[in-house]
């Protein structure tokens, strides 16, 4: 099938990984990532160091489905970020929200009460803090994407029908990083956030290097 590709996704390819947009406030970015994490580790919360890399694990996984969406569609991809970024990894992923990520498991882990029953609002808190932050995430995408820097190119997946970037998009990671912050054995959610990270590596050295699909 020949590509009929968006002018955002031709923008973003155009873009894709290319070095000479680099500029000089990712160093001070990437030193406030390694800040946040050496907190949590100098603290020994290890329940929220694993929650935060379960989190940015997952956000790259999903964003190598979504690389390999517009590969397969020929058309564009789910969400994509065409320009304005130092750097673009995938072609809906800047570096800055690669960072962004980096730090928002963590920041959301480290609001979770220790009382697992304890209600907010009669809801149990883990699942308050779930719709509360998706909420929140898409509010803050809806006003990307009406600034033109996060293109939606699908209707099912474009304001105002932003139910199904809260469910797929946003409920999942808080899911998943609560799920890794809960579990009672540490060996347990080392396991999983290491078989996530596998999970993305594998992707990457497969569907980007060898196959040069992303």
């Amino acid at each position: 099938m020949h590509p009929v590709y968006t002018e955002a996704t031709l923008r973003a390819l155009s873009n894709l990984r290319n070095p000479h947009h680099f500029v000089w406030y990712l160093i001070p970015l990437l030193a406030f990532v390694i800040y946040v994490y050496f907190v949590e580790i100098e603290r020994k919360k290890w329940n929220i160091v694993l929650a935060g890399l379960a989190f940015y694990g997952l956000e790259w996984f999903l964003e190598i489905m979504n690389a390999l969406w517009l590969h397969f569609s020929k058309h564009s991809a789910v969400w994509t970020t065409p320009n304005h970024s130092a750097y673009i990894p995938l072609v809906g992923l800047t570096i800055e929200i690669s960072m962004m990520f980096a730090v928002a498991g963590v920041a959301f882990a480290k609001i979770l009460p220790e009382d697992k029953k304890m209600k907010i609002l009669g809801i149990p808190n883990r699942w308050f803090f779930v719709i509360a932050n998706s909420l929140l995430c898409v509010f803050i995408e809806v006003i990307l994407n009406q600034w033109g820097v996060l293109v939606w190119a699908y209707p099912w997946w474009n304001w105002p029908n932003v139910w199904l970037i809260i469910l797929i998009g946003y409920m999942p990671y808080m899911i998943f990083s609560f799920w890794v912050h809960d579990m009672g054995s540490m060996k347990k959610k080392i396991t999983v956030v290491a078989a996530m990270w596998g999970i993305v590596i594998v992707c990457l050295v497969l569907f980007m290097g060898i196959l040069e699909w992303i």
